[in-house]
């Protein structure tokens, strides 16, 4: 069985962070790993409270499980401090392990989920990353991106690693298309689903980055692994609970089941 690796932070509600990760790992079966980062008080209609781990014990965290496992794939997703930033790049510098990193610092719901002075700071793991998975709202901040910016996009050719930009809106033959992009430096591809007009979408950033560490970890190519993911997700909102007051979660556990063949 493949062993995936998830450093995030706890969603108290279940379906963002590491509870999202884990049940995407369940639902492609590979065995997950976690090293907790941040303890959240929050639901579907925000964050409350953030409560930081130590960072030495966040490195103790990985430090144990790379110690006892054969780790295929790593997700690293908020990590909330420049102290936490800091010692997990630290401890994944050196590792020949596929890194999928969520640079989670926005939520869907507009919650800030990183201190103020980390965020440039986020920008020192790339060269360690191999695919890199902002929103748009993370990459305006980052790179002051839009579709039409050439400057950025021009700025995110010339990183060390590879960029999915997600939930970009277009239009084509009358219907409203989700989009997800991948920057490899020169070459661009899009990746299309229907957009789906809901409330159910809280974590599926989350969960699209674990779902590419888990196809990775499963041998899939990086452009199979995105495929993949954004179908899931696709099919994880249209199946999903409408439980809570907020922006709800998705279903894991059945969108996988409705992937395609």
């Amino acid at each position: 069985m493949k062993i995936v690796l998830t450093i995030a932070g706890s969603d108290s509600s279940g379906g963002a962070g590491i509870q999202a990760d884990l049940k995407t790992f369940e639902a492609f079966g590979v065995f997950a790993c976690s090293a907790l980062t941040v303890l959240t008080a929050q639901n579907t209609q925000g964050v409350s409270n953030i409560q930081e781990i130590s960072p030495e014990f966040v490195q103790e965290q990985i430090q144990k499980v790379l110690e006892d496992f054969d780790i295929s794939a790593i997700k690293i997703g908020m990590l909330f401090s420049n102290e936490i930033i800091d010692i997990v790049r630290e401890t994944i510098k050196d590792l020949n392990i596929p890194i999928i990193f969520d640079p989670v610092f926005i939520s869907k719901a507009g919650s800030k989920l990183l201190n103020d002075d980390a965020i440039e700071n986020l920008k020192s793991l790339f060269p360690y990353a191999n695919i890199i998975t902002p929103n748009l709202y993370e990459a305006k901040e980052l790179f002051d991106y839009d579709l039409l910016n050439e400057k950025a996009i021009n700025e995110i050719s010339k990183l060390p690693c590879k960029v999915v930009i997600k939930n970009d809106i277009i239009k084509k033959d009358n219907e409203d298309f989700s989009m997800d992009t991948l920057f490899d430096k020169e070459n661009k591809k899009v990746f299309y689903t229907k957009l789906v007009s809901t409330d159910n979408n809280h974590g599926t950033g989350c969960s699209f980055s674990s779902a590419i560490a888990a196809n990775i970890a499963l041998g899939k190519s990086l452009e199979e692994a995105i495929k993949i993911s954004k179908e899931f997700i696709y099919q994880a909102i249209l199946n999903a609970p409408n439980i809570g007051h907020g922006k709800g979660p998705i279903a894991h556990k059945k969108g996988k089941e409705c992937l395609k063949d």
